[in-house]
């Protein structure tokens, strides 16, 4: 998420040596932001009109030459960061996030919302503050999927917030399994200030070793990417079970085909889908 990755400047206090980059694209805007990745981007906003993200002294001609390669009809420009003091300044664009009947909010945003209703993300260094289309999508899903009584494995959890919010709807408990040691401390501390501890267990590790140590389940969520959601497939289905269900997300809409032929080949049916912007996310059953 591009305000994650604001955040997790904020330890370097400013962004100096850092240049902002604006590419107004009209043809394929899924390309340019895939070449921006490859050119090293950690994170993209994505406006109506244009994508921004920020790179440490990037070489311009080559950057122009990929973008170019991505989109002929897309026009970049640059400039310098100014300096400013993340430690202060990202808080400033976070605001509350309502999908369907939660919301998701940053901690001093939260009081005017019930303890039911609420996930409260302290974002850190942690993918999941709502910001981004994905976790919009798999929260949108997550209803529809969810069982009261059920037991959840969270891959890829970032900052805890889908495992967060399978415990508000009803999960009995919730393995919330991320291998980045910052982002599942992150994730512990927004268990706690969810008061879900007793509901969800963080654990810190490789979703491919971890996830048959906490099965079965009757739910996995993976909001990662999809070659690793595509090669993660034959482990949630023996998680899960002759009749588990999953929720994909973290998939290009350019992507879909890919996962819908993967999701034929290991005997899965798609139940519902969700897209906003250029992401695409999926219910799954066992068939």
């Amino acid at each position: 998420e591009f305000l994650d990755t604001d955040a997790r400047r904020a330890r370097r206090v400013t962004l100096s040596g850092w240049t902002a980059i604006h590419v107004r694209t009209a043809s394929d805007r899924a390309a340019v932001v895939r070449a921006l990745f490859e050119f090293g981007a950690e994170g993209i906003q994505e406006l109506e009109s244009e994508v921004v993200t920020h790179l440490r002294s990037p070489d311009m001609a080559a950057l122009t030459r990929a973008i170019v390669a991505a989109d002929a009809t897309a026009a970049l420009t640059a400039m310098p960061t100014p300096d400013v003091d993340w430690t202060v300044e990202w808080r400033t664009h976070l605001k509350p996030r309502h999908v369907g009947n939660l919301v998701v909010t940053p901690p001093w945003l939260s009081g005017g919302f019930s303890k039911e209703e609420r996930i409260i993300i302290e974002p850190g260094m942690a993918f999941g503050t709502g910001d981004h289309e994905t976790t919009r999508g798999v929260l949108r899903l997550l209803p529809g999927v969810l069982r009261r009584g059920d037991v959840v494995a969270d891959l890829g959890s970032g900052s805890g917030v889908l495992a967060i919010a399978a415990a508000k709807l009803g999960a009995r408990h919730v393995y919330g399994i991320e291998n980045d040691p910052d982002a599942a401390g992150n994730a512990a501390m927004n268990v706690q200030l969810n008061d879900v501890a007793t509901s969800v267990t963080m654990m810190e590790g490789d979703a491919f070793l971890m996830l048959p140590l906490v099965a079965p389940v009757q739910v996995v969520l993976a909001n990662i990417v999809t070659p690793v959601l595509i090669e993660l497939l034959p482990l949630i289905a023996a998680a899960v079970g002759a009749e588990g269900r999953a929720i994909l997300g973290g998939i290009l809409t350019e992507e879909a085909d890919h996962i819908r032929a993967a999701l034929r080949e290991g005997n899965w049916n798609i139940t519902s889908t969700d897209e906003e912007g250029l992401w695409w996310s999926a219910a799954i059953v066992r068939s």
